[in-house]
């Protein structure tokens, strides 16, 4: 009988080795200033809003669009900050 393999869920190191690999050093960089920055790793509706500067109706719109890559923690929606790099430079280079 053949063996399954588990999937092997990446640290944030690999994370952020991935990154770098795949749209340069500066994502990686924005990705660890953004956190540091917050000091958290997962942002809220209200950083969103800063960091966009947009208002808070357009950011919980915005995420709570599917092209958007929030998490549910309990009843709230937090984004990852490599995960919000990565979709702002996606949306970046979509509108190119």
């Amino acid at each position: 009988m053949p063996q399954t393999m588990q999937p092997v869920t990446p640290t944030p190191h690999d994370v952020l080795v991935n990154i770098h690999s795949e749209y340069g050093t500066a994502a990686a960089l924005e990705a660890r200033r953004l956190a540091e920055k917050y000091q958290k790793d997962f942002l809220s509706c209200e950083d969103i809003v800063s960091i966009m500067g947009i208002g808070r109706n357009n950011a919980r719109q915005l995420m709570s669009s599917s092209s958007f890559p929030t998490i549910e923690v309990g009843n709230r929606k937090v984004v990852s900050v490599i995960a919000f790099t990565l979709w702002s430079l996606k949306s970046d280079n979509d509108h190119i």
